[in-house]
């Protein structure tokens, strides 16, 4: 597998994952350390993070990224891409619409959903 299909194969599970509400395996996948940068700049741990999309604060109603570039430096794969969703955030209806760098180091063997770092597309 090349390091384009394992980013993009990784990247499916977590939108899967995402969009079907799935926080036990989004805790399954995220690092321990995972730094989750939102669009607005605030950021979560992964504690946070789940704990938010346990209570409902994030739904996906529809969720897409693209892998448009991997750097592998050993255990990590830094990627790049894009992000857009529709989604209900903290109650508002929003589309999210980002360029994004994420993040995944090889822990143990798993890959580990490690950093997002989004930044907004303006119109």
């Amino acid at each position: 597998m090349t390091d384009l299909e394992l980013a993009q194969s990784l990247e499916a599970r977590r939108t899967e994952a995402m969009q079907a509400g799935d926080a036990d395996a989004l805790e399954r996948m995220f690092d321990d350390e995972l730094v989750y940068t939102h669009s607005f700049g605030n950021r979560d741990s992964k504690a946070e993070f789940i704990d938010k999309f346990r209570r409902g604060g994030f739904v996906y109603h529809e969720l897409r990224n693209t892998v448009d570039q991997v750097s592998r430096r050993g255990d990590v794969l830094i990627v790049t891409g894009a992000m857009w969703s529709r989604a209900t955030v903290a109650g508002t209806d929003r589309i999210i619409d980002n360029v994004a760098t994420v993040v995944w180091a090889r822990k143990e063997g798993e890959w580990k959903f490690l950093a997002f770092a989004p930044t907004p597309i303006r119109s």
